[in-house]
């Protein structure tokens, strides 16, 4: 009953979605080029081949699946591969990321003609949806064409889940059209049981398997000449109210540490202005990357309002606060700067990353942190001893190595479907081979 209502409310709100999106587009959060594709209108041809769907709310979740991505495209050729996103910041970052065989386009909204447009023109064979961008009319509608659906890397807060049990007759239909929920830890597997998903697993964390953030070279040496040993530390995927705690951290550090350069790498690189604005108020130097203004000696902080460098940075600072965990966010993956030889700091927040945190500060890998005095005594601790931040960075590398099994159980768990649309080049031997070679050489 629920999933009708809620289909012909969503048909009724259609023409405010619209204005809605028209807005969103001044606001630089819509693509107005693309705008057809939020209603379900494709931007490029379908393929002719067997297309797996892969859909990724934003930025984190589309990272978290690209090792999966890369490894699909590797052993399964044949196969063709379509990948929606539903922000801007994601689409930008996926046309650097993306192999170019993969097509982007924005999922559709939620409503049940333009869902049925993007069905009608994609026909995918196989849907894998990233941790809970559940959409009751694309899943419902999805499961009606005998598409198989599958729920990867799963993720479910307790706060999500309680706002999902308000309305148990539209969930428990929509995770049933799944045909497996693979879930990032047992504690999220057994929110996805509890809200009437079917076959649960739990597997890992994707993000925990995921391969070193890239870098240009070029761009690593470039800055390290302008950096000069500088002492330098870096405040990874801040948000809003962050960054304040870092200037003060920073007018703290600088005290013992002549010379200190602050590296900040905003979540969204669009606060940049805002960002450079509060530091410039507490007559602290900035330069911006988005503007490329170089780092220069009577630089104290670094604003790398860009999107796609994190790894450039990881590479060239050796100790990493990791945003999103000062403020309510729930902390981003501590991983991608473990696997670039970083020291760890984060606030009290990791809850979407406690699965990593945990195993990180139970080895001394990370150092917690509540505030801006406290964020200061880790970094200047930290540098003031660079042998027992060699040893926190190694120990973080060496744990993150230990939890880069999630993507090949992922692939084995996958493997009923896939193999139906398009077996593996190599045999089962051989592809357990090259998996064993590819885990040698991260370790």
């Amino acid at each position: 009953m629920l999933p009708a209502v809620y289909r012909g409310a969503t048909a009724g709100l259609a023409p405010l979605v619209r204005v809605y999106l028209l807005w969103r587009c001044r606001q630089d959060k819509e693509d107005p080029a693309r705008l057809g594709e939020r209603f379900g209108v494709a931007g490029v041809s379908r393929p002719a081949g067997p297309l797996i769907w892969i859909h990724a709310a934003s930025v984190g979740e589309a990272v978290s699946v690209l090792g999966l991505i890369a490894r699909l495209c590797d052993e399964r050729p044949k196969l063709e591969l379509l990948m929606t996103t539903a922000t801007v910041a994601a689409a930008r970052l996926m046309q650097k990321r993306l192999p170019a065989k993969v097509i982007h386009q924005f999922v559709p909204v939620d409503a049940p003609r333009a869902v049925e447009r993007f069905l009608d023109h994609w026909r995918p064979d196989l849907a894998l949806w990233v941790e809970s961008e559940l959409w009751p009319n694309l899943a419902l509608a999805t499961r009606r064409r005998g598409v198989p659906m599958i729920l990867v890397n799963g993720r479910l807060s307790a706060g999500s889940e309680a706002r999902w049990r308000v309305v148990p007759g539209l969930i428990r239909p929509v995770l049933s059209a799944f045909a497996l929920c693979l879930a990032q830890d047992n504690a999220q597997a057994e929110r996805f049981r509890r809200l009437g998903a079917g076959a649960v697993a739990s597997v890992g964390n994707l993000k925990a398997a995921a391969g070193p953030l890239g870098a240009d070279g070029r761009a690593v040496e470039n800055l390290r000449r302008q950096i000069e040993g500088r002492p330098v530390w870096l405040a990874a995927s801040t948000h809003s109210g962050e960054d304040e705690i870092v200037a003060a951290a920073h007018s703290l550090i600088a005290a013992a540490h002549p010379g200190l350069l602050t590296v900040i790498v905003p979540r969204h690189p669009a606060r940049g202005p805002a960002i450079a604005a509060t530091m410039r108020e507490r007559d602290l130097r900035v330069s911006r990357r988005s503007a490329d203004e170089p780092i220069g000696p009577e630089t104290e902080i670094y604003l790398a309002d860009t999107m796609g460098e994190l790894g450039l940075f990881f590479r060239l600072s050796g100790i990493a606060f990791i945003g999103g965990s000062l403020t309510p966010k729930g902390g981003h993956n501590p991983f991608e700067a473990a696997l670039l030889d970083c020291a760890i700091l984060h606030g009290p927040d990791m809850r979407n990353c406690a699965d990593m945190a945990g195993p990180l500060a139970a080895a001394g890998a990370s150092l917690a942190i509540e505030d801006a005095p406290s964020l200061a005594d880790a970094v200047s601790r930290l540098l003031a001893d660079p042998s027992e931040r060699a040893a926190r960075a190694e120990a973080a590398a060496r744990v993150a190595a230990e939890h880069a099994g999630a993507l090949d159980a992922v692939l084995d768990r996958l493997a009923p479907w896939l193999d139906r649309l398009a077996p593996a080049e190599c045999g089962r031997a051989e592809l357990v081979l090259r998996r064993v070679v590819g885990a040698d050489a991260r370790a």
